[in-house]
């Protein structure tokens, strides 16, 4: 027998389970193993006694030695990349070595059966995780995403945030680095401290869209990507930033940190990890305070039968959803229930598995993207699916390969961080404390939110409080100021808005959940109407005062509620509302400061 220049695995070329094992054995040692049934080669090797082909794959070395069961398995493996630690732990940890015989035992005597779950679990044949092609479309994806979160505020920046708008932000700098000092620089980084005038908002704005755009487009090839994910992420967490009550939304955050997290992407399974490990947090979590915040209505199974009418900014769908029969919204609640906290486990379970919580994770995104505005959200949660996918589902589109890679060391590095940041954030939000050690992590790392905590309503409103915003001349005669959005005409339909944000309609629905001195920019608001701000004016649909602004400005409260179906063929009103009283007093330009 002549000496073998590499390692030569042999196995039983009978047995189905170890054909399908042995072809991904192949595909991960590229070319580094040699592999052969036994029924070709066994008696090349008198040494082996023929009975031991049945029961092991036999490696046979290159110097002649040979190993069997789990220990074969574990050097055979140091061949494939990054997998040589689990010779070590067979090596050096107690006990590991017994253990892993024994399962080595065990599935070798029950391998019809393991050779049926396999195939349920992997499918007819196990191939190496590639994400080449995914990570590629999934960044096609994140630039339409920031795309439409650049271009959604590039239109309504000034009016927010602008300095004629509602809550100026050079006044909210200023007031920052007065109370922060020098801290205030790392404590609210955004690159508005150089300048802030609109111009450079919009243009911020403008930027984030231009590159976005030639991301999505491909222009930027290789490490140029790398640039671009770098330009977006900063430019979007300075809006961020400076954006005060009108970008403190978990979509926002969520974006930051998936753009921050693309950054290390470069055909790194741990990368990839991490991203579905984001997505577990966003799904479970959400999941998880529905339930620990005692809601009653999501202990009921009830809590669908509001969803629909009280949820910000709903669609036309949502009207009709709303009319089902309360034993349909007992299972959807349930459904949803189930969705989000049992589903993201299978996020981590073998292809075919993960394959059903992609699924189920698209339906149910896929829904409240039908029934509800929530800007680029849904669509963001889509696009982090496709990292539970890999390039052999893909294999039809044809897509192109993304060829960059990232250094192990820089990825480990990142990994290290996001984990800590990450696992002390759930653990804050069931335990209400923080790891001692982490804490410090914790306060450095928080203003760049790149490890963030989710969920969304925890607890299920019931009513829907609606203001209306009136001006008036003379105190008596008062006229209504029309949102574009959010309900106000009770015959006007539910708009399809998703995945642009109307950010004042959004607020809105939140003051109205409480007094108006909870929202201090509501305040400011209601000034600029006084002063007739064109720059706000322009994020309203109507303004009763085109000629001059209104002596008086006030606001009132009403229920609203959807109509039926009997209402709406009598009336033509998709919405029905009962007054509640004023929610914010006549005042006159006299009456009030820009709050400073």
């Amino acid at each position: 027998m002549s000496m073998l220049e590499q390692p030569l695995v042999i196995f039983d070329g009978h047995c189905g389970f170890c054909r399908i094992w042995i072809e991904y054995w192949k595909a991960i040692t590229r070319g580094r193993v040699a592999y052969a049934p036994s029924q070709e080669v066994g008696s090349q090797y008198p040494q082996i006694p023929p009975g031991e082909f049945g029961q092991s794959v036999q490696l046979v070395m290159p110097d002649g030695q040979v190993l069997r069961g789990a220990r074969a398995v574990f050097v055979t493996l140091t061949c494939a990349p990054g997998m040589a630690w689990l010779l070590w732990v067979y090596e050096h940890w107690p006990g590991f070595a017994s253990l892993t015989e024994w399962v080595y035992g065990f599935i070798a005597t029950h391998r019809t059966f393991f050779y049926h779950l396999t195939r349920l679990t992997f499918g007819r044949k196990i191939r190496p995780l590639k994400t080449a092609k995914v990570e590629w479309l999934f960044l096609r994806m994140l630039a339409a995403i920031y795309f439409a979160a650049f271009a959604s505020l590039a239109v309504q920046i000034t009016g927010l945030i602008g300095e004629r708008g509602i809550l100026p932000v050079g006044r909210y700098m200023a007031g920052a680095s007065k109370v922060l000092g020098v801290r205030a620089y790392w404590e609210m980084p955004t690159i508005f401290w150089a300048a802030h005038g609109d111009k450079v908002l919009v243009t911020a704005c403008w930027a984030g869209v231009a590159i976005s755009l030639a991301l999505l487009s491909g222009l930027m090839a290789g490490y140029l990507e790398r640039i671009a994910l770098v330009g977006l992420y900063a430019l979007y967490l300075s809006l961020c930033t400076s954006g005060q009550d009108f970008l403190p939304f978990q979509w926002d955050a969520l974006l930051l940190e998936t753009g921050f997290l693309a950054i290390f992407l470069g055909n790194s399974k741990t990368v990839v990890l991490l991203f579905r490990w984001l997505l577990f947090r966003l799904m479970f979590l959400s999941g998880a305070v529905k339930l620990t915040s005692h809601d009653p209505t999501w202990r009921d199974g009830s809590a669908l039968a509001f969803h629909y009418m009280t949820q910000p900014l709903p669609t036309p769908l949502a009207w009709y959803m709303y009319q089902l029969p309360l034993g349909f919204q007992r299972f959807s609640t349930t459904a949803v229930l189930f969705i989000e906290l049992v589903t993201p486990f299978l996020f981590f379970a073998p292809r075919l598995w993960r394959f059903w919580g992609v699924g189920l994770a698209l339906f149910l995104q896929s829904l409240i993207f039908l029934t509800g505005n929530y800007t680029f959200f849904n669509l963001l949660t889509m696009a982090l699916c496709l990292l539970l996918l890999d390039d052999w589902a893909l294999r039809r589109l044809r897509l192109p390969s993304r060829t960059v890679r990232t250094p192990r060391p820089v990825v480990m590095a990142a990994a290290g961080v996001i984990l800590a940041l990450s696992v002390a954030g759930v653990w804050q939000m069931f335990f209400a404390e923080s790891f001692a050690q982490e804490s410090a992590v914790e306060r450095l790392a928080a203003p760049f939110q790149i490890a963030n905590t989710y969920g969304l309503f925890a607890s299920m409103t019931t009513s829907r409080p609606e203001i209306i915003v009136q001006g008036s001349n003379d105190g008596e005669t008062w006229l209504d100021y029309a949102f574009p959005y959010k309900p106000g005409d009770l015959h006007q339909p539910p708009h399809w808005v998703a995945p642009y944000q109307p950010r004042l309609d959004w607020q809105m629905w939140f003051a109205a959940l409480s007094d108006y001195r909870s929202s201090p920019w509501f305040t400011n608001f209601m000034l600029r109407l006084l002063q007739g701000s064109p720059d706000v004016l322009d994020l309203l649909k109507k303004n009763p005062f085109p000629n001059a602004p209104p002596k008086y400005v006030r606001a009132e409260l009403f229920d609203y509620s959807f109509t039926d179906f009997r209402e709406r063929r009598a009336t033509g009103q998709w919405w029905t509302r009962k007054p509640r009283g004023l929610y914010f007093p006549p005042i006159s330009l006299g009456d009030l400061k820009v709050r400073e």
